[in-house]
């Protein structure tokens, strides 16, 4: 057992972990990144790569057979070789994994352990049974892992996880999504237009991350006119036999009903991976999940020099955030004592279903009755929509009442991941709803949408932008 010391230990090469580690390397510390298991980040491994690799794969297979409206006849059908789907998948994957792993390895051998790392007492930590590492600072990176309850786990290789899926080798006949959050829809959608029989498996009525009323019933209607969709159901039984698994679900409205599927795809939520952490041992107060607990701003555990950072810390677990934050918890830590909050960028998130569902900025739920207007588009008969066909959609835009600046959106549409953008740096530049309906629209394009809503938005102040 040797023992190494240095300024700055990250525990986890994840996005959040990388990034911890070049900000404190660039900060001047001697830094050490540990990783137990497999490199390449959640995002580029079993997250945001891959999934949108097999739904680049629905939305050809959807495209090519929605041609007919427009006069345009394919002959005979189309056909899904689900082989080459996840072949296909699984390569881009291996490829996005291999550029995060050539990065890792180019850093100097010293500066990489490998082992899971365990704390002995606040600054020390042992990587499996070969090295201690005294360390000035920690930052704590670890990503989470989904959550399987119990009544699933019992069925053995039926029930999947999102990791489980990119490693598929072609596409099962049925499939059952339990959970109707982001992962949930666009996987369960994905799947469905790639020729799988999908039921969606949602328990509180919950669409993705939407917590606007009217955008919710909305979107819970456009994705069950397009596969078995249930948002409120409460789940009674679970069995296996064979290959095969039986789910009785009562429905909102009291309706008792059995499927029976090959897999069961279990996106429940995830969890912060500390648990072999051996935070125990240190003086460090933790929360009720076994997370330090730590300033949102600059993320560090209490009047330790620890750090939190990531999926680990579960307040926005997304790529560029995760980054955003490894970077400030890095050069916190290499700076201990001195700390700097993190100025967080506009808030922004999106779900790459179709339609899209995006939300930026503050939500529905988030702010105070009474202080804001909401502008409202439906994008049905918006121009450019219905000439692609793609005409289903609606937005909500809060303005607050006292400054008239633009404060948040929720919607689902067309080109939402894009729309977003414009919204997200429309926030963090603080513009007025009459400032945003001064710029430039062209004609004819989606966001035309989103003019209407905003002008609905000032009518609702009392003046027409």
């Amino acid at each position: 057992m040797r023992t190494v010391k240095v300024d700055v230990a990250v525990i986890g090469a994840g996005s959040a972990g990388l990034s911890a580690y070049r900000t404190a390397k660039a900060a001047g510390a001697s830094v050490v990144l540990i990783e137990g298991g497999a490199h390449g980040t959640t995002c580029a491994r079993v997250g945001c790569m891959p999934s949108k690799l097999l739904i680049a794969a629905a939305e050809a297979a959807h495209s090519a057979a929605a041609t007919a409206p427009f006069g345009v006849h394919v002959d005979g059908t189309v056909r899904v070789d689900g082989r080459e789907v996840m072949q296909r998948v699984r390569s881009e994957r291996d490829r996005f994994v291999g550029f995060v792993v050539d990065g890792v390895e180019k850093m100097p051998e010293a500066d990489r352990l490998t082992g899971y790392a365990r704390f002995i007492d606040d600054n020390l930590l042992q990587v499996g049974d070969h090295t201690k590492v005294s360390a000035r600072s920690v930052v704590i990176a670890t990503g989470s892992s989904p959550v399987v309850p119990a009544m699933y786990r019992a069925l053995g290789d039926r029930v999947v996880i999102n990791d489980d899926v990119f490693d598929w080798t072609d596409l099962p006949r049925r499939v059952a999504v339990i959970g109707a959050g982001v992962i949930g829809l666009e996987l369960g959608q994905a799947l469905s237009r790639l020729g799988v029989d999908v039921t969606l498996i949602g328990a509180r009525g919950k669409v993705g991350p939407l917590t606007d009323p009217d955008i919710t019933a909305y979107a819970a209607k456009v994705f069950d006119d397009a596969f078995r969709f249930e948002a409120r159901t409460d789940v009674e039984a679970v069995s296996r036999d064979g290959d095969e698994v039986q789910i009785r679900y009562r429905t909102s409205d009291g309706e008792l009903r059995d499927i029976t599927v090959d897999y069961v795809l279990v996106t429940a939520g995830r969890k912060p991976n500390v648990g072999s952490l051996g935070l125990e041992n240190t003086s460090i107060a933790l929360d009720e999940s076994g997370v330090p607990v730590y300033d949102p701003l600059t993320f560090q555990a209490g009047a330790h020099p620890v750090f939190i950072a990531g999926d680990v810390n579960g307040v926005l677990p997304l790529l560029h955030e995760a980054a955003d934050e490894g970077r400030a918890a890095g050069a916190n830590a290499a700076r201990f004592p001195e700390v700097t909050p993190l100025v967080r960028r506009a808030p922004i998130s999106v779900v790459f279903s179709d339609p899209g569902i995006a939300m930026v900025g503050a939500s529905y739920r988030d702010l105070t009755p009474g202080s804001f207007v909401t502008g409202e588009v439906s994008f049905e008969d918006q121009g450019r929509s219905r000439v692609m066909l793609r005409n289903r959609g609606l937005m909500h835009v809060y303005v607050d009442k006292a400054s008239r600046q633009f404060v948040g959106a929720e919607w689902i549409g067309p080109d939402a991941e894009h729309i977003a953008h414009l919204l997200a740096w429309s926030l963090q530049m603080k513009l007025t709803v009459d400032a945003m309906l001064a710029m430039p629209f062209y004609h004819p394009v989606v966001e035309e949408g989103l003019r209407t809503a905003l002008r609905s938005a000032a009518e609702r102040l009392g003046a027409v932008g």
